[in-house]
């Protein structure tokens, strides 16, 4: 340690003029004061020990003092500490003096600038490191807290995916039939009850019900009888999915007897199974456009008497809720639909006559037209003249001017020639005027094994005395794919079903003869009833007279 050092003199110094003012007052050898003893020791030198005649103490130990400030200085290492910080305080300028020169290099590469307060270059960085950082923060922040919200309002393309379509199948068919069913059993119920509840099929039920409903209505507390009519159903349903056994029904559910479904089904099962789901969804379709029709031609115009009504009533009532208070409105309302519900209906019900003249719902309704009978009203008046709709089943007529022998010598053709050469018949035999262009149909022999010869498409035909059978895929007259049946041959004739499930009578003809161990059967025909009654009469009537023409 150099003697000479500045900072050392001047810690001398301050020692020395402390033990000056308190005139060596302090008893150092006091275990009170060794604490400032060893201050002293450690900072001053050997040359600022005090040689005052009262601190005969001080004077006595200096040398054993002087021993203990040097061992003091060893054990604290004071030199190296210096050192180090010499060394930092040289590393600091020399950074310093590059960031200066990386500032100037820098100012004198960018173009000028107006001139404006000068900031020192490390300011100026330090300034723009925090921005940069104190934004990067900010965005990782609001990333984090809200960039879920933010990612599902960016807009992307719409993808346009093409569900892949089931194959047809009869087992899949039914299924979906079944599924229907059982999930518009509940709307079917509820409208059910709705209905017995307007026709008093229960009397203390329906008039607990008009009374509970007529003071809501007038108390103005229909629609939250509503609502509470709503939770208390969620909760009878809740329930009832807990295990409860809960059944309350105006009208006593009929439970239908669910049959198993048939694994192995022959060809012709599943041929008359798919028909027969055809069918229904055929009617349902129906139905469904014909009201669908008719709202729109309710709306459109078509009928202008018709619309005109809904016209100005729209316009009382636009004129009436401007006038009157919501709160009276809805009481009128209200009352009206009670009274309407469970008198005025019972009443139109029962009495269709009275329905009839009076229940105007019911006669708008009904006077709207559909598509198809908008279509025979337009050919009508193109016409002049009304053409009444003539079934499959009702007998084409003779022309005027035609007598009945001319007409019986008309040639009767079918695709595939004439028809008494197709099936080997004599001229006089030809089809009947309820079936002049034949029935389509498929013959499902169950004698045959081979699929090509269980199952022919083509159409069929009653004559006088015969029933015949022509195969689409025949190519002469001669060809055995043809069925001719002697009508005196028939043993048995009945409406054949494949299937129970379904309802309705399915759309086939059984047919037995001696020749056949099982019945023939005529199946998936449109027209199935119309077929059979023609047969049945033809049948019945050769059967009655005696002796058919061979």
């Amino acid at each position: 340690m150099d003697p000479e050092d500045p900072d050392l003199d001047l810690l001398s110094d301050i020692a020395t003029d402390r033990i000056k003012i308190h005139k060596c007052n302090l008893n150092l050898s006091c275990p009170k004061h060794h604490t400032l003893e060893l201050y002293i020791l450690h900072y001053a030198p050997s040359s600022a020990v005090c040689k005052a005649p009262e601190c005969g103490v001080w004077d006595a130990a200096s040398l054993s003092n002087e021993e203990e400030l040097r061992k003091l200085r060893e054990e604290t290492n004071v030199d190296t500490l210096k050192q180090e910080l010499e060394r930092e305080r040289g590393r600091r300028l020399d950074l310093e003096q590059k960031m200066s020169d990386v500032l100037k290099s820098r100012l004198e590469d960018s173009p000028p600038q107006p001139s404006r307060k000068q900031q020192s270059p490390s300011a100026n960085g330090t300034e723009k490191q925090q921005k940069e950082t104190l934004c990067s923060r900010l965005q990782k922040w609001l990333y984090d807290r809200f960039g879920v919200y933010i990612e599902d309002f960016r807009f992307q393309p719409e993808e346009n995916t093409v569900e892949p379509e089931e194959p047809l199948s009869a087992k899949r068919l039914t299924e979906n039939m079944r599924r229907l069913k059982r999930g518009a059993r509940p709307i079917t119920n509820f409208l059910r009850n709705l209905s017995a509840l307007s026709n008093w099929h229960s009397v203390y039920t329906s008039a607990i019900a008009f009374i509970v409903y007529m003071n809501a209505a007038w108390h103005g507390w229909a629609i939250p009888m509503f609502l509470f009519l709503a939770i208390l159903r969620l909760s009878l349903n809740y329930l009832i999915a807990r295990g409860w056994r809960i059944q309350w029904s105006i009208v006593p559910e009929v439970s239908e007897p669910v049959e198993p479904p048939k694994e192995d089904l022959t060809v012709s099962e599943k041929f008359q199974l798919v028909l027969d789901v055809a069918q229904k969804a055929q009617n349902l379709f129906g139905k469904m456009a014909d009201v669908l029709e008719k709202i729109k031609n309710l709306f459109m115009w078509v009928q202008p008497e018709i619309t005109q009504k809904l016209y100005i009533g729209l316009w009382v009532a636009f004129i009436s809720s401007c006038v009157l208070p919501y709160k009276l409105m809805g009481f009128l309302i209200g009352l009206y639909a009670g009274i309407k519900f469970f008198i005025i209906d019972f009443l139109f019900k029962s009495c269709p006559k009275l329905r009839d003249k009076y229940d105007t719902p019911y006669i708008i309704w009904n006077n709207l037209p559909t598509d198809p009978q908008l279509k025979e009203r337009s050919n009508a008046t193109v016409s002049r003249r009304i053409q009444p709709v003539v079934s499959r089943s009702s007998l084409a007529t003779i022309p005027s001017g035609v007598s009945r022998e001319e007409e019986s010598g008309r040639v009767h053709n079918t695709k595939k020639g004439a028809f008494h050469e197709v099936f080997n018949l004599p001229e006089t035999e030809r089809p009947l005027p309820v079936c002049e262009n034949g029935w389509r149909c498929c013959l499902i022999n169950r004698d045959r094994k081979m699929p090509t010869d269980y199952i022919r498409n083509g159409v069929l035909y009653v004559t006088e005395n015969y029933l015949c059978f022509e195969s689409s895929s025949s190519r002469s007259g001669s060809s055995k794919k043809n069925k001719v049946i002697k009508l005196v041959d028939i043993t048995d004739i009945q409406k054949y079903k494949v299937l129970s499930v379904l309802p309705g009578s399915g759309m086939g003809i059984s047919i037995a003869t001696p020749s056949t161990q099982k019945p023939l059967v005529f199946g998936a025909m449109i027209h199935r009833d119309e077929a059979f009654e023609a047969i049945f009469t033809q049948y019945m009537k050769i059967v009655t007279t005696g002796c058919p023409e061979t």
